[in-house]
C-alpha cells in the first residue's frame, strides 16, 4: 500500500444538461477526519452518496467539498393560450360597439396579458437524475486526482522520514559507542570523585561504594537505547506496510522523545550530551513529519 499525504487539491468540472457543475476538494492535516461538504440549493440528495465516496477515499485529514452548479438558459418556447383567446373573443363579440370604435384584432387580443405564455419547457425528471449521476461520477474523477497528489505527496515524505529514521539510528549507535559509556571511563570517573572526597576527611567507604554502584546504574542507558532501536525497526516497518499509518507514526515520534530526553537527563558525559541534543533535533524534526501522513 502506499503511503498517503494528508495535503492534496482536486478540482473536476462537467456538463450534464441543463447543468454545468464543478467540484473543488481540498484536504489538510487534522488528528482525524473533518468532512465539510457544501452543496448548492436543491441538490440535498447528493449529500449521502458524496460523503459515502469521500469517505473511501480520504481516511484521515481535514476535507472541504464543494460543489457549484450554473443552470444553462433554456430555450424559450411561447405558447398561446388558447383557452383564454377564446373566452376573449367570446367577451368582444357580445360587447356592442359604438361608431366611432372599431372591433377588436387578433394582434392587440395577443398583446393583452397571459394570452401569449413564454417560460421553460417541462423538465424530464429522468434527465435530472442523470445530471445527479454525473455529478457524482464527476466527484470520483476529482477523488481519484486527490488520492494521486496526496500519494506523490506521500512518497516524498517517506523519503524524508526514511532518511531522519537513518539518522536517528546512526546518532543511537553513537551513543551505544560512546567512550564515556565504557566500564573503564565510569571506574575512572568515580575513582576521580573518590579521590576528591578523601580529601576532605574521613567517610564511610561501605556505603561510598553502594551509593557509586546506585549512581552508575541510574545513568546506565542501555534500556533507553534498546527501545530506541526497537522504535525504529516499528517505524520502518510501519511505512513499508504503507496505508494510513499517520497515528502510530505519530505516537512513536512520542516515544521517540521520551527515550531521548531520558538520555540526555542519565548523561554525565558533555560528548553524550551532545549526542542526544542531536537526537532531539531529528527525532523533532521527524515528529514534525509524521503529523503530515495520513
Amino acid at each position: 500500500m502506499t503511503l498517503a499525504s494528508m495535503t492534496g487539491f482536486a478540482r473536476q468540472s462537467g456538463h450534464a444538461a441543463p447543468f454545468r457543475w464543478t467540484w473543488e476538494i481540498k484536504t489538510v492535516n487534522s488528528k482525524g477526519l473533518d468532512l465539510r461538504l457544501r452543496l448548492p440549493p436543491g441538490f440535498d440528495a447528493l449529500d449521502l452518496p458524496a460523503r459515502g465516496l469521500i469517505a473511501k477515499t480520504v481516511v484521515r485529514g481535514a476535507c472541504q467539498a464543494n460543489l457549484s452548479v450554473t443552470r444553462e438558459a433554456a430555450a424559450v418556447a411561447p405558447r398561446i393560450n388558447r383557452e383564454l383567446l377564446g373566452q376573449l373573443l367570446e367577451l368582444v363579440a357580445a360587447v356592442p360597439l359604438a361608431k366611432n370604435v372599431g372591433p377588436a384584432t387578433l394582434d392587440g387580443l395577443l398583446a393583452l396579458r397571459g394570452v401569449i405564455e413564454t417560460g421553460e419547457g417541462d423538465e424530464d425528471e429522468a434527465a435530472l437524475v442523470e445530471s445527479q449521476a454525473a455529478m457524482l461520477r464527476g466527484l470520483e474523477a476529482a477523488l481519484v486526482d486527490l488520492a494521486a497528489m496526496r500519494a506523490a505527496e506521500g512518497a516524498a515524505l517517506r523519503d524524508v522520514f526514511g532518511a531522519r529514521l537513518d539518522a536517528i539510528e546512526r546518532l543511537t549507535r553513537a551513543a551505544d559507542d560512546c567512550p564515556a559509556r565504557k566500564p573503564e571511563a565510569v571506574k575512572e570517573r568515580l575513582r576521580a570523585a573518590l579521590a576528591q572526597l578523601s580529601e576532605l576527611g574521613r567517610f564511610d567507604e561501605a556505603r561510598l561504594h553502594q551509593e557509586a554502584i546506585l549512581l552508575a546504574a541510574k545513568a546506565d542507558i542501555r534500556e533507553e537505547l534498546d527501545r530506541l532501536y526497537s522504535h525504529v525497526a516499528a517505524a520502518r516497518k510501519l511505512l513499508a506496510g504503507g496505508g494510513a499509518v499517520g497515528r502510530r507514526l505519530d505516537f512513536l515520534a512520542q516515544e521517540f522523545g521520551r527515550e531521548t530526553n531520558t538520555l540526555c537527563a542519565k548523561s554525565n558525559d558533555s560528548a553524550l550530551t551532545a549526542i542526544g541534543l542531536d537526537l532531539k533535533v531529528e527525532v523533532e524534526q521527524l515528529r514534525e513529519q509524521a503529523q503530515n501522513i495520513e
